[in-house]
């Protein structure tokens, strides 16, 4: 997955700069396509880029046309691929083919619509932008579930209109700075997820044991209220001590994250079901729990149990609970 890229706030930043500026978007793809549908390349009228399309292969091309449609105020849709004499000499040479549809900011993005796009960003606001060659551009928050759960850009079924996903970045918070999370924590980053440990015993959440990583020493439920839970954000709890894990256990049933799992044996989880229940939780909101947490791959020391942990996390995030 790709990490959250300041693409649109780059060219915001040029556009209030006067240097002009435009969009480009990979809006379709065929074959071994170097980059996924969505991403992003910004470029000034100064030829300033920032981003990708294709990972190197065609931004020379796609840059001096958006300097093009820069100075003339209109979108553009390129296409480049294999069987294309003109791709093929600025290196599409991967056997793909892509699409990419140029934006100039201003003229075809409204800048007032650029700039709510940037808010809802920094907001960790879910927004959607809808656009296309003949569409009036325009956010939209509601109407696209799927899209935003399998962060899947693409066109609708009239082939025409090309909605552009805006997820905030992944998180994960793990609570218990045992040695499952010695292993879960770079392996959630490669993943692309931002991790925070939450665990109040210092000896374990040490800069020692997790060099470079943010840790907090905070009650768990202080520690995640501080973070924030939202749609974007899994919880993982590793003490399997009702002590730590419950607190937090218990703000993430009342919240929107994407997936709890929750450390122990099948007879811990039941009895950890009872005392949920005995403290007035609902049926609904347990089942939401995954526990025990990951999936059940025959794991066998830390570092399985943290990848039966982060496949557990892909599919309920891809595929749903």
């Amino acid at each position: 997955m790709d990490r959250f890229d300041r693409i649109p706030e780059i060219a915001l930043a040029w556009h209030r700069a006067g240097k002009g500026a435009a969009l480009a978007t990979v809006v379709e793809t065929w074959g071994s396509a170097p980059r996924r549908v969505g991403s992003q390349l910004a470029i000034s009228g100064q030829g300033d880029i920032e981003g990708s399309v294709s990972g190197g292969c065609v931004e020379g091309a796609v840059v001096a046309e958006a300097m093009d449609a820069i100075e003339d105020g209109k979108p553009v849709m390129l296409e480049y691929g294999v069987s294309d004499g003109d791709a093929f000499a600025v290196g599409l040479a991967c056997g793909g083919t892509i699409r990419v549809m140029v934006e100039p900011v201003g003229p075809v993005m409204p800048v007032a619509l650029l700039e709510e796009l940037v808010a809802a960003r920094a907001a960790r606001e879910p927004v959607a932008y809808v656009t296309g060659m003949t569409a009036k551009p325009r956010l939209a928050r509601d109407g696209f579930d799927e899209r935003f759960r399998m962060d899947r850009s693409g066109f609708e079924p009239d082939g025409e209109t090309f909605v552009g996903i805006h997820n905030p970045p992944l998180r994960m918070i793990i609570v218990g700075a045992v040695h499952i999370a010695q292993a879960l924590v770079p392996m959630a980053r490669i993943a692309g997820y931002d991790p925070l440990l939450i665990d109040p015993r210092e000896s374990f959440a040490s800069a020692e044991r997790f060099p470079g990583e943010t840790i907090r020493h905070d009650w768990p439920d202080e520690g995640v209220r501080a973070f924030g839970l939202d749609a974007r954000t899994a919880l993982v709890l590793l003490t399997h001590d009702p002590k730590l894990d419950d607190p937090a256990l218990e703000q993430a049933l009342s919240s929107d994250v994407f997936y709890i799992g929750a450390l122990g044996s099948t007879r811990t989880h039941a009895k950890r079901v009872e005392r949920l229940r005995e403290r007035g939780h609902g049926d609904a909101a347990i089942a939401r729990i995954h526990g025990p947490v990951g999936l059940d791959i025959g794991a066998a020391g830390p570092a399985e149990i943290a990848l039966s942990i982060l496949a557990e996390v892909t599919r309920v995030l891809r595929r749903g609970a």
